[in-house]
């Protein structure tokens, strides 16, 4: 049993370099893109799309199924394929362009999200920063990593990435520039004292998963291919993930629109547990 688990995370571990790859295409095509001739458009619930969503959603489901082949994927750009149906227990999730309002403004902080879901849990995952060269990944019990990659796809070597203690006097919290909602700004009077960190997307969970942030709360509905992908590498590099209630959060929830509650992200566990609750 135990040399089956050992197997599994290497695996997850192997495949995470293999949507290394994927994700630098993805970031590619985007950074191929004019912000200022996105040819922006909303879709029915009023949130953008670009031409870049696009390209990058075109480059990554070719790239997946030439790669992994037979892995189910559910992507916010081809939702259409599950409006029905649950997604099995082993899937991919993904966001081609998550912060798709930050790319418009020009601005630095969007990212390509990909993670390997298996029975509710993301336990491997991807965030690129197309317009910053970096790439952040992990795979649970197995570590996470920080590498930076040109647009010929060069990688400098990767450098492992930890978490950080809960610290003694002031903590940092990464809130989201655009979705900073009353009842995280209500829990983070809990840490005082803080300083926010304000920041689109993913790269929240990056900051805290290298140890530059201690703590992100969104204790507001969000989409699970905005997370999941980020919960994996915080986890890898020592983090956890909860929901509102303090308990796990799952993925694959079909049946209400792959939709989370809300989450906070902790660097540190200890603290998850005297603060959070």
């Amino acid at each position: 049993m135990q040399d089956r688990a050992a197997r599994q995370k290497t695996a997850d571990a192997r495949l995470a370099e293999i949507l290394t790859g994927v994700a630098i295409q993805a970031s590619a095509a985007i950074l191929a893109v004019d912000f200022r001739k996105a040819g922006t458009r909303h879709k029915t619930d009023n949130s953008p799309v670009t031409i870049a969503d696009e390209a990058a959603q075109t480059v990554i489901h070719d790239g997946l199924a030439h790669l992994v082949p037979g892995t189910p994927v559910v992507s916010e750009e081809a939702l259409g394929d599950w409006q029905d149906k649950a997604p099995p227990a082993e899937f991919l999730l993904v966001d081609p362009l998550d912060g798709t309002a930050e790319f418009i403004a020009g601005r630095l902080e969007y990212t390509v999200n990909i993670a390997l879901v298996r029975n509710g849990t993301p336990v491997a995952g991807i965030v690129a920063a197309p317009a910053q060269g970096l790439i952040w990944r992990g795979a649970t019990d197995y570590g996470a990593e920080r590498l930076r990659f040109t647009q010929g796809e060069d990688r400098m070597p990767p450098d492992i990435i930890h978490t950080r203690p809960w610290p003694s006097g002031e903590c940092v919290a990464a809130v989201s520039r655009s979705h900073y909602d009353a009842a995280s700004a209500a829990f983070l009077e809990r840490c005082a004292p803080v300083r926010l960190v304000e920041s689109g997307s993913a790269i929240k969970f990056c900051r805290l998963a290298e140890g530059a942030v201690d703590v992100y709360p969104r204790l507001a509905p969000t989409s699970e291919w905005d997370v999941a992908a980020g919960h994996a590498v915080v986890v890898a590099a020592g983090g956890v993930v909860v929901g509102p209630d303090g308990g796990p959060i799952r993925y694959g929830r079909w049946h209400a629109g792959f939709r989370v509650e809300g989450f906070t992200a902790w660097g540190d566990p200890s603290a998850a547990r005297k603060l959070g609750a």
